[in-house]
């Protein structure tokens, strides 16, 4: 983009950068009901393949009974975050949330709502911007069938 700019009775041009925007979808289907996918490669690849340098990169979870997050990649956080969830929201019995009618997934949202939907993660030199440890992670709670995440990227 330029901009035209008039100065006494000069007139300059200047050549102004250009924001760039970058969208795909990640797909996944879990083979059991609640699964921690560690994406952190998946977004990184989009990031490459967007060209974008500087920007932010918005993650998040295109269904309401999965989440999207940042932590360590830990087997036992990852056991934690399932006992932890188990006693805020437990799957069973079914008939305790007023939400299951047709469905048995009232658990998934009250889990959903607690982890999140997103994560914005800064984008610096062409590399997300972490600190130690941190890694994107894709949450089911109410898995067994076809879900998307959503990658978007704004910048230059």
């Amino acid at each position: 983009m330029k901009r035209v700019t008039q100065l006494n009775n000069s007139i300059f041009e200047i050549q102004l950068p250009t924001m760039k925007s970058y969208r795909k979808e990640l797909f996944f289907q879990t083979e059991t009901r609640r699964a921690y996918i560690n994406i952190t490669a998946q977004v990184e690849d989009c990031l490459k393949e967007s060209g974008i340098r500087e920007g932010l990169l918005l993650c998040n979870a295109m269904h309401i009974t999965a989440s999207v997050f940042i932590n360590d990649d830990e087997s036992g956080l990852h056991a934690d975050f399932e006992k932890w969830l188990e006693k805020l929201a437990p799957e069973k019995p079914h008939n305790q949330y007023q939400h299951n009618g047709y469905e048995d997934n009232g658990d998934a949202h009250l889990k959903r709502q607690v982890m999140g939907r997103e994560v914005v993660v800064a984008v610096t030199n062409g590399r997300l911007d972490f600190g130690p440890w941190e890694q994107i992670f894709y949450g089911e709670f109410d898995g067994m069938r076809y879900k998307r995440v959503l990658v978007k990227i704004i910048g230059e």
